[in-house]
């Protein structure tokens, strides 16, 4: 049985998020921010050895199963799971409305 490789991509979207998450909680403690990114990240490589790992993101319309979400640290990370590539697309804090997409 041949294992497949998948690839995780972060979006720009992504990744500015990810600095804005950083730069928020690093006025008050550099440290736990570096953990809460690191944390993000771990959960993030999670996925590459079984994409289905999370649930489908219950916040996209018409969802083909392709689009999962998480949370850790009270952060919701969405993704599409398509051609061995993950795609993250945003992360975005539990405790704003969620955003339909």
């Amino acid at each position: 049985m041949v294992r497949e490789e998948w690839e995780i991509v972060w979006t720009q979207r992504a990744q500015r998020h990810l600095r804005q998450i950083f730069d928020y909680i690093s006025a008050d403690s550099p440290k736990n921010a570096s953990k809460v990114i690191n944390d993000i990240i771990d959960a993030a490589n999670k996925s590459v050895s079984n994409p289905e790992i999370y649930a489908r993101d219950k916040y996209r319309r018409d969802n083909d199963g392709s689009y999962l979400a998480f949370e850790k640290n009270h952060y919701r990370i969405s993704y599409k799971a398509e051609k061995n590539v993950i795609r993250i697309l945003w992360v975005r804090h539990t405790g704003r409305k969620p955003k339909f997409y």
